[in-house]
């Protein structure tokens, strides 16, 4: 991943960023906090003194490109700092890479930094020690999104337990941030030129449960700190703000009134999408997973989403293949996907991650049966969304730019969130003059499976 070149004197670190959203927010903060104390942020193994390799460990899959990035930073540079969740099994990367200088869990800022002062202790320069480093009011830091769209974390840890998951045991348990914080946050990005913000936490939906949703002030205004509120300060930027890992419960009604209403410009005050992974539809295996399992309730409140705000946008995850799934439950998983018409999933075969609970489970499903479970999954999927999109043409589309290739700009809908979901390519993007972080209207003339095509409209 490309870091942004810091001028600042000092040493020289390099940084390998892994994983999901989240722990990119803690790259970012690990960045700043290092440019803030003097140190350069290199593109090389060759230029880095040393080099801090922030990890995931969720799945095994993610553990193992955890592991062989360290390997390659070792091979490369040979001085190397481990963080991120992955570093919550220290002997697991000691095992394989013995000679790390040092090893801290995610969200431990203070012990990185501490293990890059043993690495390369910070320049005295007895003319500018004491001038305190710190940014001007309104720099946001380093990203390591495009300018025009940032992640905004609200929380960390979570306080569910379901049965294929070990995040709460790297991350801990629910710690909400405090919403004036947030909103604070928000602001410095908004200001700072960002165009889109992707709310992100483990359980977006649980925020300020901990702290017995504590009221905060925000431009003179009382807000709570509860998921309802957040949204509604947020709406007052006047960007785009995009709700991901959204757990279903109740409360998440309330928000849908939000995404229906419109601002002075005509446009959401809220982005009608919303990311809520129900991963099933077989209310025993949900059972199995501790998830909730009510499934014909899904189904209602689907349709009341919609009733109250047409245009929203749905997204979910599922898994596939999950320990004692039988070929019936699936069907059923396939049957929910036909009422439901979700307009964007995910799916993932199910595979083991050590220290989940599920592993203990009966029955588990042969991996030949996983994969074509899965692939029958996605061609249902893909019928339902080329549908969909379909739909869409002939319609006008208010897009965010995110680049331009050539002749096109590719772009992104409303309907559609980064690296995740489809795009929409607009055939004169650069006749039309557009650039990354231009909001612009497309008339849609075509589509796919995953994307739309079409064209800015010029006056006759």
């Amino acid at each position: 991943m490309p870091l942004p070149d810091s001028t600042s004197a000092g040493r020289k670190v390099g940084f390998v960023s892994l994983g999901c959203p989240k722990a990119l927010v803690d790259s970012e903060r690990i960045l700043t906090q290092l440019r803030v104390e003097g140190y350069d942020i290199v593109q090389t193994y060759d230029d880095a003194d040393v080099v801090v390799v922030n990890t995931c460990g969720f799945i095994d899959s993610a553990v193992t490109e955890s592991l062989d990035a360290i390997g390659e930073a070792m091979a490369e540079n040979g001085k190397v700092i481990v963080t991120g969740c992955l570093g919550k099994r220290p002997e697991q990367i000691r095992e394989a890479h013995p000679d790390v200088l040092a090893i801290t869990g995610p969200q431990d800022y203070r012990s990185v930094m501490n293990a890059v002062y043993a690495a390369l202790p910070p320049t005295h320069d007895p003319f500018v020690d004491l001038v305190p480093r710190r940014f001007e009011e309104n720099d946001i830091g380093i990203k390591l999104t495009p300018k025009h769209y940032a992640y905004l974390k609200i929380s960390e840890g979570c306080n569910h337990r379901c049965s294929f998951c070990i995040i709460p045991s790297m991350r801990g348990d629910l710690v909400s941030r405090p919403v004036d914080e947030v909103l604070r946050e928000a602001e410095k990005l908004a200001m700072g030129g960002v165009k889109e913000l992707l709310v992100i936490s483990q359980d977006t939906s649980a925020y300020g449960v901990d702290v017995k949703y504590a009221e905060r002030t925000w431009r003179g205004k009382a807000y709570q700190t509860r998921m309802k509120a957040l949204c509604e300060g947020l709406s007052e930027l006047g960007i785009w703000t995009r709700l991901h890992y959204v757990y279903p419960y109740p409360h998440v009604d309330d928000i849908i009134p939000l995404m229906a209403e419109r601002n002075a410009d005509g446009l959401p005050k809220l982005l009608p999408y919303l990311d809520i992974p129900f991963q099933h539809a077989s209310p025993r295996v949900l059972k199995l997973m501790k998830r909730p399992g009510a499934v014909d309730k899904t189904l209602e409140r689907i349709q009341r989403w919609r009733d109250i705000c047409p245009d929203i946008t749905l997204r979910s995850t599922f898994i596939v293949g999950f320990p004692g799934e039988t070929e019936a439950e699936f069907e059923e998983l396939l049957d929910f996907l036909d009422e439901a018409q979700l307009d964007r999933v995910g799916a993932f075969a199910y595979s083991p991650v050590e220290g989940a609970a599920a592993n203990a489970l009966p029955d588990p499903v042969p991996e030949d049966v996983k994969q074509e479970r899965l692939a029958r999954f996605m061609a249902r999927q893909a019928e339902i969304s080329e549908a969909k999109l379909a739909d869409k043409v002939g319609s006008v589309q208010r897009c965010l730019v995110d680049a331009i290739d050539g002749e096109l700009a590719i772009a992104r809908s409303m309907a559609d969130a980064p690296e995740i979901d489809g795009l929409v390519q607009i055939q004169n993007g650069f006749e039309a003059g557009l650039k990354p972080g231009d909001f612009v209207d497309v008339e849609i003339m075509g589509s796919d499976e995953h994307d739309l095509y079409g064209e800015v409209p010029f006056d006759d």
